[in-house]
């Protein structure tokens, strides 16, 4: 079997606070793979430790226990070959939206020319060419969102990690950056792990939803989708299996216990 791009090797992630405090077990004994081109999103309860996994794919942090690899590679700092999207997109105000994207590659000092040229086609491919030399504050949220997606994928990265990216957008807005990141992902052919609230979501753009449990965080649910046209999600969301999904992950969530 090829290697997988990501991998969770039994991994624990335990938080000691200051002043003696008991310490706080984030996750326990997490595996899980997500192999290469292929799109899983985590979902679970608030605090579950969805975000502390993602930090410790991408490097920022450290296991308790347990191994992280990225193409078979133990991960012990952040990877160049990784790159997370957050919900907030984070553009820096006084670069212009080119500026923002090509960040990332003035730090690994790729040549001017280079870094206009990769900048120039991802504003094509997320339709941001016309406001290449506007400033973030000229900009929709959706806008911003999708310029933060360019700057993400400008680096060219193997495995992208998107935290709730589209959560604070409007319901309109978000579908329209759905579909834009299913066709972008499946265009450039890159691996995701995405975490999300909205089981709609999960299910319309994902090849499979894995389920936490509440805090201490373990898997307890993986459900592959049995969906083509993984690269249009609006179209995913038409057809009636979607009333199969949506209903199982609400149940393995208990959300009509808690309602």
């Amino acid at each position: 079997m090829a290697t997988p791009r990501l991998e969770l090797r039994n991994v624990t992630r335990r938080f000691v606070p200051r002043r003696g405090a008991a310490p706080v077990t984030a996750v326990v004994d997490v595996s899980l793979s997500v192999a290469d081109g292929e799109i899983v999103s985590l979902i679970g309860p608030s605090g579950c430790g969805k975000s502390t996994l993602l930090n410790l794919g991408a490097g920022l942090d450290r296991p308790s226990a347990g191994t992280v690899l990225v193409d078979g590679e133990p991960v012990t700092k952040p990877s160049p070959h990784v790159a997370i999207m957050l919900q907030k997109d984070l553009l820096l105000p006084w670069r212009t939206i080119r500026a923002n994207v090509e960040f990332g590659l003035e730090i690994h000092r790729v040549a001017a020319a280079a870094r206009h040229a990769r900048a120039n086609a991802l504003l094509r491919q997320c339709r941001l060419d016309e406001f290449a030399d506007h400033y973030p504050h000229q900009l929709s949220g959706g806008m911003r969102q999708r310029a933060a997606l360019a700057r993400t994928l400008a680096v060219e990265p193997s495995v992208l990690l998107l935290d709730e990216p589209f959560s604070a957008l409007d319901a309109q807005t978000k579908m329209v950056l759905q579909q834009d990141l299913a066709r972008t992902l499946k265009d450039t052919g890159k691996t995701a792990l995405f975490i999300t609230h909205d089981l709609a979501e999960a299910v319309s753009l994902s090849d499979r939803v894995l389920v936490m449990s509440p805090r201490p965080g373990r898997l307890i649910e993986e459900i592959a989708i049995e969906l083509p046209r993984r690269e249009d999600p609006m179209w995913r969301r038409e057809q009636p299996l979607m009333a199969h999904y949506v209903p199982r992950l609400m149940s393995l969530l208990h959300l009509r216990d808690a309602a």
